[in-house]
């Protein structure tokens, strides 16, 4: 990488000449910052572009995708139709990515069926329903619903990958012992802290959650983030983790169709976090009803078109006492 700062010249070995590019722009992608060099970075301008919504994908496979897959399957626009139940099916069910690649890529395993249906003069609708295009692309990935979170325990967190935003559960269980805490899912070093520091806030509130001391020493409580293959960190999960805690000491449920992300102290203060416009379109993707952000991310919130979370209530919050209030069943 060239720092015109250092060194602005370049070159080139096989012609044997040398060029200035100081003057030169790069324009690079990438889908996560986190394994991109340092030096590279300190020396890169940073441009943050959120995902697609739902409404965004649908159009910009209207306009381009479905066209261009035609085209480069030597079909015509009336070989095949996709309608917005059937793109909406698709980018649902058999993707799960902020951007439009992988959506392609079903249009285009829909365009080759297509394709060879035309080829061995095989009748077929060339409108495309939902169950078709099951039977083309496979069988479809269980959605993702919060009706999971049914027993008490469980608990609907958001989190940020590099493919956008996705919903995860976060379970815990109670069992007879010493009051040992256990962790599991292939967790990083921040979401196993956030789980110890839960666990002492618990300890030392125990009188105000209506947790008795028995509990707490006499019963063992093992965390547990599914899809354990999955390498999974990040502050995101401070406070969804807590709240499950709490919601199995108690024995009660967490609300239905409510999910949280946020970080916690180890006095309960909430703290903000990032990648909020991926997590909001990511829950009501889920169905979620109900959001628990930080106070502080109102800004992020507020930023986002009002039209993306018509369905969804957010609730701000600045300590955990408020999150438990409002998450956990009377």
């Amino acid at each position: 990488v060239l720092d015109p700062e250092q060194n602005k010249s370049f070159y080139d070995n096989f012609l044997e000449m040398g060029y200035d590019l100081s003057k030169v722009m790069f324009i690079a992608t990438a889908n996560s910052l986190s394994t991109i060099q340092t030096p590279l970075l300190d020396r890169t301008e940073i441009i943050q572009i959120a995902g697609y919504t739902l409404e965004e994908k649908i159009e910009i496979a209207k306009r381009h995708l479905i066209k261009k897959q035609q085209e480069e399957n030597g079909l015509t626009a009336k070989s095949f139709k996709l309608g917005y139940d059937e793109l909406k099916h698709i980018i649902e069910a058999h993707t799960s990515e902020s951007g439009v690649r992988s959506l392609e890529k079903r249009i285009a395993g829909i365009a080759r069926w297509v394709a060879l249906q035309t080829a061995l003069v095989k009748e077929y609708n060339p409108k495309i329903s939902v169950e078709k295009i099951d039977e083309i692309l496979g069988v479809p990935r269980p959605k993702s619903l919060s009706e999971i979170t049914g027993v008490p325990g469980v608990v609907t967190g958001l989190a940020w990958t590099s493919v956008g935003g996705d919903i995860l559960f976060i379970e815990s269980i109670l069992s007879n012992g010493k009051g040992n805490l256990t962790m599991t899912g292939n967790l990083g070093t921040v979401m196993k802290e956030s789980a110890m520091i839960a666990l002492e806030y618990i300890k030392a509130k125990h009188d105000e959650l209506g947790i008795s001391q028995d509990d707490i020493e006499k019963k063992n409580i093992h965390v547990h983030v599914p899809e354990g293959a999955t390498p999974k960190d990040g502050p995101s999960a401070g406070i969804a983790m807590l709240t499950s805690m709490v919601s199995s000491y108690k024995n009660k449920k967490v609300k239905p169709h409510l999910a949280m992300t946020g970080e916690i102290t180890l006095r309960g203060k909430v703290l903000p976090v990032g990648g909020i416009k991926e997590k909001l379109l990511a829950a009501t993707r889920a169905g979620i009803k109900d959001v628990i952000l930080c106070e502080a991310n109102r800004k992020d919130v507020e930023e986002i078109k009002k039209d993306y979370l018509k369905n969804l209530h957010v609730h701000y919050v600045n300590r955990m006492e408020e999150v438990i209030d409002i998450a956990i069943e009377k």
